[in-house]
């Protein structure tokens, strides 16, 4: 299978294993501490954590461009599990020469506040350029949230890791950070999908004068906004994981912090437009759609923000030089 085709049927298999656990109730319970063990059985049972992780490794030996479709459809379901972290930290794993445990997985950067520690048998934390693999019996966890209500808990080490490794030069020592703001910006690239797929089915229904909403053309102009941020979420995050896949992880931070400018900036307009479209019903308790736009705001910020990765793009491109062939070198070096 071509590399597009690999990435869609893992995509596919991801909604399929993620059927039953889309829904609003299912999000309210993660919400509330709850892990939904059943969802993240079907997903570990395919084998997907591993799925950046080499072949002679143990893994699937995919690329980052092939892992991008699987972690939109994540964010399509709101993720109530943290695959997208499993996947991420695995890879980590074993570009450190260490091994992926089984279980649930997952990473952070040293000191940072965890996706899900309290769920995890294991955590990789990644200390510059080198990573760490825990127990979860080696570690003092303090629960916490981000505003999308999802766990994001502190950490603290009381025990000896499991294992120990150093990454290379290719990954660089902010390899967790860079991770961290490449899948939230493919995470917000599928939860942008799904708020608009709920905003475009509330203006097929809900009738204003006679008919339904989405014949106003205000309302089709802000859709069609929506529409063009939601793509744009996406072709920026494929191309961030290809120059990664490219370059090396390291060598492709341009492109990961445009992508997640990018991401950040159509997660808040696309948020703004979709409670625009639904108004108060947007925010009831048993919609769904609160419930992928605060996951929008809270990924904007996970993985670095819209202003710190305009700081970092704006000194990069000083440093370069000229704008133009700084930018255009970049593109000749990915195509290569």
């Amino acid at each position: 299978m071509t590399g597009m085709t690999i990435a869609a049927e893992l995509a596919e298999q991801v909604t399929r294993a993620l059927a039953d656990a889309t829904d609003v109730a299912t999000l309210r319970a993660v919400e509330s501490g709850a892990f939904p063990a059943e969802a993240w059985a079907a997903l570990d049972g395919l084998g997907l954590a591993a799925a950046l992780v080499a072949e002679d490794h143990g893994g699937a030996g995919l690329g980052f461009q092939d892992a991008m479709p699987l972690i939109e459809a994540l964010g399509r379901a709101g993720a109530p599990v943290p695959l997208a972290e499993a996947i991420a930290a695995s890879a980590l794993l074993a570009a450190a020469g260490i091994t992926p445990p089984e279980g649930t997985l997952t990473f952070a950067a040293a000191g940072a506040r965890v996706p899900c520690a309290r769920h995890a048998l294991h955590v990789a934390l990644a200390d510059g350029a080198t990573v760490a693999l825990y127990a979860a019996g080696a570690l003092r966890i303090e629960p916490g949230t981000n505003i999308g209500r999802e766990p994001r808990d502190t950490v603290a080490v009381t025990g000896a890791p499991v294992a120990q490794g150093t990454l290379p030069n290719a990954w660089g020592s902010e390899a967790a950070l860079l991770l961290t703001a490449l899948i939230r910006a493919a995470q917000i690239a599928g939860a942008m999908q799904a708020a608009l797929a709920l905003a475009v089915e509330h203006a097929n229904t809900r009738k204003q004068f006679g008919r339904p909403i989405g014949r106003f053309q205000a309302i089709q102009q802000q859709l069609a906004v929506f529409a063009a941020e939601s793509s744009a979420v996406s072709v920026a995050a494929a191309a961030a994981a290809r120059a990664a896949d490219q370059r090396g992880l390291a060598n492709a931070a341009f492109e990961i912090g445009c992508a997640k400018i990018t991401a950040g900036e159509a997660a808040a307009r696309g948020a703004a437009i979709a409670h625009q479209v639904l108004a108060a019903m947007g925010i009831t308790e048993e919609h769904a759609l609160h419930h992928y736009t605060r996951r929008l705001w809270a990924w904007r910020d996970e993985g670095g923000s819209e202003r710190f990765w305009s700081a970092r793009i704006g000194q990069a491109a000083q440093q370069g030089g000229a704008l133009w062939p700084f930018l255009t070198s970049r593109d000749e070096e990915s195509a290569a």
